[in-house]
């Protein structure tokens, strides 16, 4: 028996129509997780043919791509300057709390980063990679300016600082993204920042972050 015909709607222009394509893609991720997004809902979704998907994405795992480099751009382009005349503790607190609060807001498009992205052999060939980098970039600069203006020691290298900081928020994230449990952004954001401010922190130079009580009693 002959499957029915598609409704397709209106016309859209190319860039349009992508658009939609990717937007329909995103959400089916985030009801559905990336191992059960088909594009023959996508298509039923946007009310046009399957062939018109490979038309603009070569394969599933192209558009895959093409949504989490569109969720990264995302994340970029936020405007969360911090607060004038922050210091480096609290700018540390916001970019590892972002770097948690992505993954807890965007659990679907981090697994498929995460666990198929970043393992394909061509990973450091694509677009995700220069933008993952442009993010990580922010913390490592942030250490560094650390380093330089002499509130760290000098003793660990910048590089390594921040594969710790990624390192353990990928780890305090796995169990839930594999979907076994939660976590709390702020408890862990703040329990990163401290390990690294005050492991860091130069002797003799005052915590950023320490109470009036504590100032008092220096």
């Amino acid at each position: 028996m002959a499957s029915p015909p598609v409704r397709t709607r209106s016309r859209l222009a190319p860039d349009e129509r992508i658009s939609e394509i990717m937007a329909v893609t995103r959400q089916l991720l985030s009801e559905k997780g990336y191992q059960n997004v088909v594009t023959s809902e996508v298509a039923e979704r946007c009310g046009i043919s399957e062939g018109t998907i490979y038309k603009y994405f070569d394969s599933k795992r192209e558009l895959l791509a093409r949504v989490a480099e569109e969720w990264f751009e995302e994340i970029l382009g936020a405007d969360e300057n911090p607060p004038p005349g922050a210091g480096v503790r609290e700018r540390l607190r916001q970019l590892v709390w972002k770097g948690l609060s992505i993954i807890r807001q965007e659990p679907s498009l981090s697994r498929f980063v995460l666990m198929e992205l970043r393992s394909d052999p061509t990973y450091r060939s694509m677009r995700i990679y220069e933008l993952n980098r442009r993010f990580t970039a922010r913390i490592g600069d942030l250490l560094q300016e650390a380093v330089s203006t002499g509130l760290f020691r000098a003793d660990v290298s910048v590089r390594l600082l921040r594969d710790m900081i990624f390192g353990c928020i990928e780890h305090r994230t796995w169990a839930y993204l594999r979907g076994e449990g939660d976590f709390s952004v702020d408890e862990a954001a703040d329990g990163i920042t401290n390990v690294i401010y005050r492991g860091m922190l130069m002797p003799g130079v005052q915590d950023e972050g320490a109470s009036p009580q504590s100032k008092k009693k220096r």
